[in-house]
């Protein structure tokens, strides 16, 4: 199973974060996050994230209480696949919590684990190393580097260079919005010589060329990100897959990056820049992706489990101009052909 899954993620998918459906209320709108996985699978994802960031971490809140009722709504429309789909789901906390999470994960038939380290954020890399080693002994890891912006914290290049040694590792998420610290997790990669774990891009700020990109080092076998795990192809996502499909085929073949694929990453960049809300140090990144998918029929509205979360002042002219700006990039027809299939019970 493990080998057939590394295979997989090696092969380069198209991952989304996925986002919470929410009622006027701030309750789970169950028919609606159905709605979004059925639309990720008919528009061709390879594996879906559930319980990460775009989710909302909130979810954890004893208060709230959906962490394990969205994971295993996720988890039944997945398993009702035709095709194989990749089942992630984010691991937050302290050990204790972290260890928790991960097996529950295991019984709902995740295969792998994002984990989130953005809890410790005071700890040293050796005891950040053996918390991922606890969590590596109860299900296979997804690695995550999140951007301090929205939480994260800054990993050093040791951390990373010791993290590849876990054996139970089969894919790192890249996502520092940071071309300095996303060369330390590949650089780290080719030093432990681990080409059989799985490089995805996270950054939402430069996803066309880090799919583009091919990295080598001293003479080393070359490496390359081969498939993203993004916030951002939680919209739009027919589309995203067809691009991710161009630059798959660019970088199978070794060929010179044609033009239209550089243009086309300015477009994808300026339109992350207003559903993440980059002008506002990210404040309305999930209010952004939940107004596309409201205007799309998806969600009934914007609603997120922070009262205080919200689009920022011209956040939503900013999607508008992007919407003006760049037609092909989005699914607004797709999604109408197929909504109200999607939306049954």
């Amino acid at each position: 199973m493990e080998f057939s899954l590394r295979h997989t993620l090696q092969q380069g998918l198209v991952i989304p974060a996925c986002p919470l459906a929410l009622t006027s209320a701030r309750k789970l709108d169950e028919r609606r996050q159905r709605a979004l996985c059925r639309y990720y699978l008919a528009a061709g994802v390879g594996g879906l994230a559930v319980a990460v960031h775009t989710t909302q971490f909130a979810i954890r809140d004893p208060s709230v209480g959906l962490l394990e009722p969205v994971l295993t709504l996720a988890a039944e429309e997945l398993r009702g696949s035709q095709r194989p789909v990749v089942k992630i789901g984010g691991i937050c906390g302290p050990t204790t919590q972290a260890v928790q999470e991960a097996e529950l994960l295991r019984r709902l038939g995740y295969e792998c684990g994002l984990l989130s380290l953005a809890a410790l954020s005071q700890a040293n890399d050796t005891s950040l190393l053996q918390h991922c080693r606890a969590i590596a002994e109860i299900i296979p890891l997804f690695g995550f580097y999140l951007q301090p912006a929205v939480g994260g914290r800054v990993l050093s290049y040791r951390f990373w260079r010791e993290f590849f040694e876990i054996e139970n590792l089969l894919a790192v998420k890249i996502a520092p919005f940071n071309r300095y610290q996303t060369l330390d997790v590949v650089r780290a990669a080719a030093a432990a010589g681990r080409y059989d774990v799985a490089l995805y891009t996270g950054n939402d700020d430069n996803i066309v060329l880090d799919l583009l990109t091919p990295y080598r080092f001293a003479g080393g076998q070359e490496l390359r990100i081969v498939g993203g795990l993004l916030g951002h192809w939680s919209v739009w996502t027919s589309e995203a897959v067809k691009l991710f499909q161009q630059c798959r085929e660019v970088a199978r073949r070794n060929q010179a990056i044609p033009r239209e694929l550089m243009r086309r990453a300015v477009e994808v960049t300026d339109c992350n820049a207003a559903f993440f809300d980059a002008a506002n140090n990210y404040a309305g990144c999930i209010a952004g992706l939940h107004e596309v998918l409201r205007r799309q029929g998806l969600l009934a509205g914007i609603w997120c489990l922070d009262e205080n979360e919200s689009l920022s002042p011209g956040q939503a002219e900013e999607i508008d101009r992007v919407y003006r700006l760049y037609p092909h990039l989005h699914d607004d027809e797709f999604i109408a052909t197929h909504r109200d299939i999607w939306l049954r019970p």
